[in-house]
């Protein structure tokens, strides 16, 4: 148990009307009569010791890759790190090495044909490098990074330029993190990341940048399968490109990199031919510069749109992307995939929760309100976390989804403070508060934290019929069955069940799972 999980444990035993001095024997009765023989405090012990060292290790191992990837690209050439590694020990550990590598690909076929380790990826191969030595696990790990970082020289203004770089990165997270299911945020973050990289360490160049995702082409079938729509722009570009729609059949170099999986940089657009420009208004000689599109992948290295940047408004004649630029806008497109997912994933699953609730206000008319919530993470001396009001459904059915942000903090929210317990504790609350009954009830990630929970209120109805009850406990499941799946997909260590794999292509199909789900739930009753 956790801590909070215990504290919760105890208040539930004990019940809300419990008298101090009563609490307090109760407190010294649990002092006195649990023990812990030796072999628990061994284990407990070893326990503590062994997440102490992995902590460490994997702090070690961030701090090398950042050392090594001086572009923030996001991402190491395994041939490189591979041919540094073979001078190990004067390279009596080839052996070894290649059955590491073996391994690795084995474990990870897709790496084999990108050949390229995300952080992940990179602590993944170095710990399958040291099992393959002799030696204990830790110290080998020690004395490679201790190899690798020693095999490699950084300038202190490269220092400086990769930590303002992964520091732009860094808030791109953080802004998918803390938006809700509003892409706009994130997509502002993007190119305020790429402006202000040109501004500082691409001899202020003037860049345009845009962002186009792949969609199934049911306008015009006979043009190609896919095409690419563009959702997002710097504000200049915008009235040219936002929602623009580029075919497979038309000018451009976008499916090429979308296709081929790798960036395509064209130093010279005048001199190509094959480039289609948005803006009609900008004249055929002004139309010189750079462009560049880097291909968008998920955690699974499939393609699913393309971010491209161009110098076509710099007038100055150097304008070509240079190597380091190229790299960092590589990690940009990294950073820009995972909040896009992270973003999609709590829309899908949020879809899937008002399917779930829709499912729900048919079979449990005794309920009173639902209010979801997602945990949103702070930065507050007081909490580390807020409670973000996505919806709302009461006992008609009706719904109302709240995109404008309602954020509870539990220093301003006291009589709430159960739904902060049951964020702490990842368990179940039962309270009694304003003449209502609630039960507070976790949606889990995949370790079991809460990532977000309904807040349920029966009214002045302490308990429901028991075959209500049933449909209720047998939607939570359910729900919770569902989110598990979507929360896979993204993921770059998980593979999603082939099954269910199509249903996540469409916002529309999120909420199929939970059916889905029912329906595997009712086949195994029959």
């Amino acid at each position: 148990l956790s801590l909070p999980q215990f504290v919760q444990l105890m208040e539930t035993f004990v019940g809300e009307d419990i008298s101090l001095p009563t609490a307090k024997r109760l407190i010294q009765f649990v002092k006195e009569e649990y023990k812990q023989t030796e072999e628990e405090k061994a284990k407990q012990l070893e326990k503590v010791h062994r997440i102490s060292c992995l902590t460490r290790r994997k702090l070690l191992l961030e701090a090398l890759f950042e050392k090594w990837d001086i572009n923030a690209s996001g991402f190491l050439d395994v041939e490189e790190v591979d041919a540094v590694l073979n001078t190990f020990k004067e390279g009596m550990e080839k052996e070894a090495l290649r059955k590491a590598k073996t391994h690795l690909f084995s474990r990870h076929p897709q790496l084999s044909r990108v050949g390229k380790l995300s952080p992940k990826a990179f602590q993944t191969f170095l710990e399958l490098v040291a099992s393959e030595f002799t030696g204990g696990e830790d110290e080998v790990i020690e004395n490679i990074v201790e190899f690798l970082t020693t095999s490699v020289e950084r300038s202190y203004m490269e220092c400086l330029q990769s930590l303002a770089r992964r520091n732009w990165l860094h808030n791109i997270q953080q802004v998918a993190e803390t938006s809700g299911t509003s892409m706009e945020p994130v997509y502002n973050a993007v190119f305020k990341a790429l402006l202000q990289d040109a501004e500082v360490h691409g001899d202020s160049k003037k860049i345009s940048a845009y962002i186009a995702l792949l969609e199934e082409n049911q306008l015009s079938a006979e043009r190609g399968q896919f095409l690419l729509r563009y959702v997002a722009s710097t504000t200049e570009d915008a009235p040219y490109v936002l929602n623009q729609i580029l075919y497979r059949d038309m000018k451009g170099v976008s499916f090429a990199a979308v296709e081929e999986e790798k960036p395509i940089h064209v130093p010279r657009v005048q001199f190509h031919g094959a480039i289609h420009f948005w803006n009609y208004d900008r004249p055929v000689e002004e139309r010189k510069g750079s462009f560049l599109v880097l291909p968008l992948q998920d955690a699974h290295w499939r393609v699913f749109g393309i971010l491209g940047l161009d110098t076509l408004r710099d007038q100055n004649e150097k304008t070509i992307f240079l190597t380091h630029e190229i790299s960092f806008y590589q990690g940009v497109s990294h950073a820009f995939s995972k909040a896009y997912h992270h973003v999609r994933t709590l829309e899908n699953i949020l879809q899937m929760i008002l399917t779930a609730l829709d499912w729900l206000h048919h079979r449990v008319p005794s309920i009173h309100t639902v209010i979801t919530y997602f945990v949103e993470p702070r930065k507050d001396q007081t909490c580390d976390y807020a409670l973000r009001k996505m919806s709302t459904t009461d006992n008609t059915g009706q719904k109302e989804i709240h995109t404008s942000p309602i954020l509870l903090l539990r220093k301003e929210n006291l009589l709430r403070d159960y739904l902060f317990k049951c964020i702490d504790s990842s368990e179940v609350i039962h309270t009694f508060v304003c003449g209502e009954y609630h039960t507070a009830v976790p949606l889990r990630d995949l370790s079991r934290r809460a990532l977000g929970l309904f807040d349920i209120s029966f009214g002045q109805h302490q308990e429901l019929p028991p075959n209500e009850y049933k449909d209720l406990q047998k939607m939570l499941k359910m729900a919770q069955a569902a989110c598990s799946e979507i929360l896979k997909i993204p993921s770059e260590e998980t593979k999603p069940n082939s099954v269910l794999e199509a249903e996540h292509t469409n916002l529309r199909h999120a909420g199929i799972l939970f059916h889905w789900f029912m329906l595997q739930d009712l086949r195994e009753c029959v």
